[in-house]
């Protein structure tokens, strides 16, 4: 549900909105198109990208919670939409509006049939705990999950957790809701092995905190013990540490929708009061990496992708290079997308359009599927 703000703090937002915001933007944009003639890649995402980099930088997340619409809202005028726009019965029937209201304040919304379908996946929005699901996270899911089911006749439904955003919710709260879903997924006589987990941004990141759960749990998280690795993990964009030191900060945050403002803002969100050594469980780098040596006990395949000029490049590749090393590991595919910056595929899904992005995350779900991974 959106915040609700008070008059002075409207008052705030109206004259930020109007009077210091448009300046922002237009700097931003300009930015944007210097940088990207001079890196020679194409401009249009850059440009949506320097629009948000303002939105995230600049406001509070109860200011973002009020002009967004919320999670479940989203969510129903998709399918309304999706459903007026399409002519295929057979694609019609798997859209409706279903949730399940589950413990720990937990909710699925389901695109796709539960009902019939074979294969779940999990799906973990981004949007730095602070920021609602967006339309193009639903379009995205449908394209390439739904969509490359429906051409590999095997039918697959996406469950998108509706966790609970800061401030209201703390670490390690929506770790404790992902966990729910996953454990209320497999209660339904699905095997571990049918179910990918995954998301963007800081969703990548609780996707990384469901896996680390899974090989060590956290102390004040119910344990999950699965009968047998999970089917798949993608990591799209992960926010993998709280450090914002890695020179691909200082090379892309002048091009990138994050900077290191913005990510310090939200682990300051993120992180209760307090907090003290807790807080490194919350991300996967920043913890004992030991874990990383069991995950192949949890997980069969992975999928990894980033941009190169986004600033999270670093973690990322240190991430992927971790898992390469161990021994008992999953099959990783890395996909380093070079002419995209921080979560591209968002933004793709955004303009409902089938870019780099979407057709590689669709390539790598059609060969899981076909078992060619």
């Amino acid at each position: 549900m959106s915040y609700a703000l008070s008059t002075p703090e409207k008052v705030a937002l109206y004259m930020r909105l109007v009077f210091i915001a448009p300046w922002q933007i237009l700097f931003s944009v300009i930015r944007v198109l210097v940088i990207t003639q001079i890196r020679r890649i194409p401009a249009s995402l850059f440009l949506v990208s320097a629009i948000l980099k303002i939105v995230l930088g600049t406001l509070s997340p109860r200011q973002i919670q009020y002009l967004s619409s919320s999670t479940r809202e989203t969510y129903k005028l998709w399918i309304q939409k999706k459903k007026a726009a399409e002519t295929d019965l057979g694609t019609t029937n798997v859209l409706s509006y279903d949730i399940e209201f589950l413990e720990s304040d937990a909710t699925l919304l389901w695109v796709g049939s539960r009902h019939v379908a074979k294969k779940i996946v999990l799906f973990f929005h981004g949007g730095g705990y602070v920021a609602p699901l967006l339309p193009g996270h639903l379009e995205w899911c449908w394209r390439t999950y739904v969509a490359a089911g429906r051409e590999t006749d095997i039918e697959v439904a996406v469950a998108i957790l509706e966790y609970q955003l800061c401030p209201k919710a703390k670490y390690p709260d929506q770790l404790r809701q992902a966990v729910t879903a996953l454990s209320h997924t497999l209660s339904r006589n699905i095997h571990p092995r049918n179910v990918i987990i995954g998301g963007d941004s800081a969703g990548g990141n609780l996707a990384a905190q469901v896996l680390c759960h899974l090989v060590e749990p956290h102390p004040s998280v119910p344990e999950l013990i699965i009968s047998e690795p999970l089917g798949g993990a993608f990591l799209v964009s992960p926010w993998l540490s709280q450090s914002t030191k890695d020179p691909s900060f200082l090379k892309n945050s002048s091009i990138d929708m994050l900077s290191a403002k913005t990510v310090d803002k939200s682990t300051k969100e993120l992180l209760p009061d307090g907090h003290g050594s807790l807080s490194k469980l919350a991300f996967p780098l920043d913890r004992d990496r030991v874990w990383l040596k069991r995950l192949g006990l949890v997980l069969s395949h992975m999928y990894v992708t980033v941009g190169s000029h986004e600033v999270f490049l670093d973690q990322v590749e240190v991430f992927v290079d971790e898992v390469r090393r161990v021994e008992c590991m999953p099959s990783l595919r890395y996909d380093l997308q070079i002419k995209q910056a921080h979560d591209f595929i968002l933004l793709e899904g955004q303009r409902n359009e089938d870019g780099e992005c979407i057709q590689s995350m669709r390539v790598w779900m059609k060969d899981w599927l076909m078992k060619k991974i």
